[in-house]
């Protein structure tokens, strides 16, 4: 794992493990990232918490030792993310179970994930491929192998809407400003080179928030969508896809303007 300048390019510090790192994720406020590693050559999966030194002066002293570590003795992890808060941690498995733990930033407890986690749920029947925050903090998104996308409360653990699609999904995001959750994926890497972009369904798709009806698809990659992410003010997202290419989309100004709830209902745009 690398901590980089990403003003200058450098890179700060590089943490080394013995298996491959699956995930990265900040906290909010940039004091702390976790990482999940494979589970491989007799290393269990897990999920370790380092602190990041912000002073500009020492950047390059890291420390190397994880302040908690989850070691996953079951389904192995293969997202994470912090919450809105930074007091709990939240997962994404193989088996496509979402499960929360407590997290105290002063005093990380670590152990087997039986033994810290608080409660789970079985919100996807196959491996969960991405877990992002929603933008008020109070949902998570999820995505999955077995072709669906949820929100889930990021409290609970209660599956608020599902988004049930044709293809194997890779990400899944909401929007900030509109009622949208965008995600994508695709037809399998391996079989990529028999079949066509249209056939491949490797298109960005946009689905009603609320209504849980698809709106739109934005085509672009000629290959599976790996990763997602949408601009703090909601005026353009990027994707990152198979063939090697990350497209920035810009929202032009008629996306703003569409009334998503109906012609005679509007909602603010910071209520979205």
């Amino acid at each position: 794992m690398r901590l980089w300048d990403v003003r200058t390019g450098e890179c700060l510090f590089v943490w080394e493990f013995p298996t491959a790192a699956k995930c990265v994720s900040f906290n909010k406020h940039g004091t702390q990232i976790l990482v999940v590693t494979e589970e491989r050559m007799g290393y269990r999966g897990a999920l370790r918490v380092f602190n990041i030194n912000r002073d500009p002066s020492s950047w390059k002293k890291q420390e190397t030792e994880p302040m908690r570590t989850i070691t996953f003795s079951g389904s192995k992890a293969t997202v994470a993310s912090f919450d809105v808060f930074d007091k709990h941690i939240l997962t994404g498995h193989e088996n496509g179970k979402v499960a929360l733990y407590a997290h105290d930033t002063e005093e990380g407890e670590s152990g087997i994930d039986a033994e810290l986690e608080i409660h789970q749920v079985k919100a996807h029947a196959e491996n969960v491929t991405d877990l992002q925050l929603g933008w008020d903090g109070t949902y998570i998104v999820t995505s999955s192998k077995d072709k669906t996308a949820h929100i889930i409360d990021a409290s609970t653990l209660d599956v608020i809407k599902t988004y049930a699609t044709d293809t194997p999904l890779n990400s899944a995001i909401s929007l900030p400003t509109r009622p949208y959750v965008v995600m994508g994926g695709g037809q399998e890497a391996m079989s990529v080179t028999t079949t066509s972009a249209r056939q491949g369904k490797f298109e960005s798709r946009f689905w009603h928030k609320i209504f849980e009806e698809e709106c739109a698809r934005l085509p672009g990659h000629f290959g599976p969508i790996n990763t997602l992410a949408v601009h703090p003010t909601g005026n353009a997202y990027a994707s990152g896809g198979e063939d090697g290419y990350v497209r920035i989309n810009w929202f032009d100004e008629s996306f703003f303007k569409s009334r998503p709830y109906g012609p005679d209902f509007e909602i603010a745009n910071e209520d979205q």
